[in-house]
């Protein structure tokens, strides 16, 4: 077992935005960005809470790209800015809110030189994921269409027939119906293409789903994007091919198809040439998925491995302005690190403790990232991809100053592989004032704990006094493949072990209470939660948010069974599914909810909850109390985002550990009775 040295970060003497609830849900945050083609000037979207502090609205600020100045306020309405994007010209295309009961978006400019913001283009649709031209004053975004619309009179005739006649029902013909948390259909999502002239017009045909999710680039010039196309198969499957889309004809080519795999995230070359993409191979029970970086080039039509021996994942590319080679990014032990791509190897750019997103590569050669840690939440850099020096650019507040300190913690596990995890401590921590053990296991299971989450993060705990364990068991991303085989189709094994080895070496530090623990997760980690309960009477407290439970009744209902049954097969499911171990659970147990979770369905939660009053080894008393409680979100989905919930959350979750954790009954928030 060995421990990392501790952040050299000096915790604050005063009281921090995670001591109070209230300002923590309440302080701003960073959400996406943009940049001028010749990387002059940058745009990022920061979102605060409303004047009824129940949503999040969106605000484009400026950043001065050379970091010395404040950011300042370009935009100002009501109901919030959000996918901002330049033109050739310079002039900053972004989408707004219409009105605080309508979701749609229009698409606005705020002109480069003197005017004020105009609309371009609205459709009774709205729009969304848009994107821009390098060399040409084309956009492109996307927006739903009726299916059997032909016109957009039609289009808009239907939506409003709907609306009158208040009709929520959906006819399906096909596989899946929902995601995440919203219902398909029947309006599907199509391309839309514009010269910022007048409305934008739809360039495809005939998609009925195939544009579900979809990633797409637009070439310098504006003439096509090349764009990922589902297409169904057999038995309710499906998957992703590359398709190119003219965008004066509208005509579709399929230019890359691979039946072994779904393709991704692709990025046309700055000369329109060719296009790198994410390879995913199709997993099996047997074989997990591998990502690789892939090029097709038009000219010859032919497929290669840009970095074949590189055994990380890579994700979003992003070209250098010459075209000699890739920006991607990829986890790393921990981190999100950004890679160079060129003459068939991976190169590290930089080498922080960060996670880095939405990288912009101007004509220039400079390159503007989004970075975030564990340290500090997302905020907008500049990079020197020679030096890999990262340049912190300012926005109008300074970032949150932290609680307690950052170190790691790395330990062998039962099959020889080393298991790494970050531990978050309280400034105070120390072998005389040993703090109490969170194990917080993240989701996925195909992830890392190695960014900034509002949502999740231990920060909050740590500010009451707990040190919070964030691990990377087996399936973890960043670690080789051979890291995500090893507890491919054995989630109750591997992940297990390693996660039981990494809270032993934590405990033994001088600094933590070995005796007094937690462990919770959500998704994934509500998984492990449940499967940890049913193996262990280790920790005097579990949370268990939005867990898988019987894994049988999962597979069929979650909004991707064609991706579950590519997971596990039946028997593993049996043999992995913690409801056979009810019986076995004593220790209290947290549950929580949301009903609009399509992820892992209600019913996960709801059998969870009465097999634990009814079949558990603490079930409910002869005066039907019990210890276990349940918080459930009717109107919530997989995370919990609104921002009274949220706070909510955290406040059930700290009393239910101050309870059973530290023997300290706190009272539940007045607002739930």
């Amino acid at each position: 077992m060995s421990s990392a040295p501790r952040s050299a970060q000096v915790p604050p003497a005063v009281a921090t935005v995670f001591d109070d609830l209230d300002r923590y849900v309440a302080a701003p945050r960073v959400s996406d960005m943009a940049m001028s083609v010749d990387g002059s000037r940058v745009v990022v979207v920061l979102s605060r809470l409303d004047a009824d502090k129940a949503t999040y609205v969106g605000a484009l600020w400026e950043v001065d790209v050379e970091g010395s100045a404040p950011a300042r306020r370009l935009t100002w309405s009501e109901h919030g800015e959000s996918g901002p994007a330049f033109t050739a010209d310079g002039d900053l295309y972004f989408l707004r809110r219409t009105s605080q009961d309508d979701e749609s978006t229009a698409l606005w400019c705020l002109p480069a030189g003197v005017g004020e913001a105009h609309i371009v283009s609205k459709r009774g649709a709205g729009y969304s994921d848009l994107k821009t031209a390098t060399h040409s004053p084309r956009f492109v975004a996307m927006s739903d269409v009726m299916p059997s619309a032909g016109t957009e009179e039609v289009d808009e005739r239907l939506r409003q027939l709907r609306k009158d006649k208040k009709v929520g029902a959906i006819l399906h013909t096909g596989y899946p119906i929902r995601h995440w948390d919203h219902d398909l259909g029947p309006a599907t999502p199509h391309l839309y293409a514009g010269d910022g002239d007048g409305d934008a017009r739809r360039v495809t045909a005939n998609a009925e789903g195939a544009l579900h999710e979809a990633s797409y680039s637009i070439s310098a010039d504006g003439s096509f994007v090349v764009s990922t196309w589902t297409i169904r198969k057999a038995l309710a499957t499906s998957r992703t091919v590359l398709v190119r889309v003219d965008l004066d004809t509208g005509t579709r080519t399929t230019i890359v198809d691979d039946d072994g795999a779904d393709l991704g995230s692709p990025s046309v070359s700055p000369d329109g040439s060719r296009v790198a993409f994410i390879r995913e191979s199709l997993s099996t029970p047997e074989q997990a998925p591998r990502m690789t970086l892939q090029q097709y080039v038009f000219e010859d039509r032919t497929v290669s491995d840009l970095a074949p021996e590189w055994d990380r994942w890579p994700s979003n590319p992003v070209w250098l302005s010459d075209g000699t080679g890739l920006l991607v990014v990829a986890d790393d032990r921990g981190r999100a690190p950004v890679f160079l791509v060129r003459d068939g190897v991976a190169n590290p750019v930089t080498t922080t403790d960060s996670a880095y997103s939405h990288l912009h590569v101007a004509s220039s050669g400079v390159v503007f990232a989004l970075e975030a840690s564990y340290r500090q939440p997302l905020h907008p850099v500049r990079i020197d991809i020679e030096s890999g020096v990262v340049h912190p650019l300012a926005l109008a507040e300074p970032l949150p100053a932290l609680p307690g300190t950052l170190t790691e913690v790395e330990t062998v596990a039962e099959d020889g592989r080393h298991v790494r995890a970050w531990l978050a401590l309280p400034a105070d921590a120390s072998e005389t004032a040993q703090a109490p053990l969170l194990l917080w296991v993240h989701g996925g299971p195909l992830s890392s704990w190695n960014t900034w989450s509002w949502r999740w993060n231990p920060w909050v705990m740590v500010a009451r006094g707990y040190a919070v364990l964030l691990p990377d068991p087996a399936l973890s991303t960043g670690y080789g493949q051979s890291f995500v085989d090893r507890g491919w189709g054995r989630w109750g094994k591997e992940p297990f072990s390693d996660l039981m080895a990494v809270t032993d070496a934590a405990a033994a530090l001088e600094e933590v209470d070995g005796t007094r623990t937690a462990a919770m997760g959500g998704s994934f980690g509500g998984y492990m939660a449940n499967w940890i309960a049913g193996h262990t009477d280790r920790f005097d407290a579990i949370v268990t948010h939005a867990g898988l439970w019987a894994l049988d009744q999962f597979g069929p209902t979650t909004d991707a069974a064609y991706y579950w049954q590519r997971e596990m097969s039946p028997e593993m499911a049996f043999e992995n599914s913690p409801h056979l171990y009810v019986a076995d659970i004593d220790t209290p147990m947290l549950v929580i909810h949301g009903d609009k979770d399509y992820r892992v369905p209600i019913g996960e939660g709801l059998r969870l909850w009465f097999e634990l009053l009814s079949e558990s080894g603490l079930p409910t008393d002869d005066e039907g109390k019990t210890d276990h409680r349940l918080l459930y979100f009717p109107s919530e989905n997989h995370w919990v985002l609104a921002p009274q919930h949220a706070k909510i959350w955290y406040e059930v979750v700290l009393s239910f550990l101050s309870e059973h954790v530290l023997g300290i009954e706190t009272k539940i928030p007045e607002i739930l009775g």
